[in-house]
């Protein structure tokens, strides 16, 4: 019986890493990391799990293709603040990830999985139309679609890890309460979060094991890779009770950069996903296990804040 590889980009970043070790903890795919630099530390720690490593750039057709050879799918992911790709440009998330699709369609693979979130200007009648990073991510999909590949589409919230990542919960300085800061959102709008690490992964798997089967209903459908929909104040509650310190939310005026402020106001006044229900119950019916925003507190930002 042949390996069946499943090429990975992404793969040293928060979400990449953890289809990575979703692909290896199941052991039906074998993942290969798809990395600029095969001989980074993140990139030989995976390899150490069992991952196979290529080298390919995004920006190199070829190497995509190269790195592709043998594959039977792909999870496919851009990274729009990657300093060389946001050199090239507002639009260059857009072109790296149609150069993706190319290679695999040139590969020959069977299945393809797209990281993607919503096209912010569409949705918002044209109010919000510098969320550029929403904007490529969803002129992919459309790329994607007119290919004819075989795909999915898997649609991520606001990553928990940000709270740590970015710096979103911040301690007093005599560690008697905190700060949940986030800009531009309004206490009452719910927001979409996602555990990277412990659901993104289990996604992703689900949808590898079962794109075959046509009454599971997985080719050219959008999934929703949610963990729980609720408001940062109800977020706050949450890890307050972990945390056994009052944590406030503050909606702040700016983050200091133009985009993730609009982003977080399009977030805040039209919702990620508004029609969607969540968890994605079709992937529920696939085998995913969400974990509640509890489990993360108390598995997560204990063991960080206190």
């Amino acid at each position: 019986m042949s390996t069946r590889v499943v090429a990975v980009f992404g793969a040293t970043g928060t979400q990449g890493s953890s289809v990575v070790k979703a692909l290896l903890n199941d052991g039906t795919f074998v993942p290969r990391v798809v990395t600029r630099n095969p001989n980074s530390e993140k990139a030989l720690k995976l390899k150490e799990l069992g991952a196979e490593v290529a080298q390919a750039d995004l920006w190199d057709v070829p190497s995509l293709k190269s790195a592709m050879n043998g594959v039977e799918a792909v999870y496919g992911v851009t990274d729009y603040y990657d300093p060389k790709n946001s050199a090239e440009g507002h639009t260059s998330e857009m072109l790296l990830g149609q150069n993706l699709v190319d290679a695999a369609v040139e590969a020959n693979v069977k299945y393809f999985i797209w990281s993607s979130l919503p096209h912010s200007t569409r949705v918002s009648n044209g109010k919000y139309p510098n969320v550029y990073h929403f904007d490529n991510k969803a002129n992919v999909e459309d790329y994607l679609r007119d290919s004819n590949l075989p795909h999915s589409i898997i649609h991520t919230g606001w990553f928990s890890e940000n709270t740590w990542n970015y710096y979103n919960l911040t301690r007093s300085s005599d560690s008697s309460s905190y700060e949940l800061i986030v800009p531009k959102y309004d206490p009452s709008s719910a927001q979409y979060i996602t555990w990277v690490e412990r659901d993104l992964g289990q996604c992703a798997l689900a949808l590898l094991k079962h794109y075959k089967d046509s009454e599971a209903d997985v080719l050219d459908e959008t999934f929703y890779a949610v963990s729980e929909k609720m408001t940062y104040t109800q977020f706050a509650s949450v890890l307050q009770k972990a945390l056994g310190k009052p944590v406030r939310f503050v909606s702040a005026d700016t983050c200091g950069m133009q985009e993730l402020d609009d982003m977080y106001a399009f977030q805040s006044e039209f919702g990620l996903y508004p029609h969607a229900t969540i968890p994605d119950p079709r992937l529920e019916r696939l085998g995913v296990k969400f974990h509640s925003m509890e489990a993360f507190a108390e598995e997560e930002i204990k063991k960080r804040f206190l």
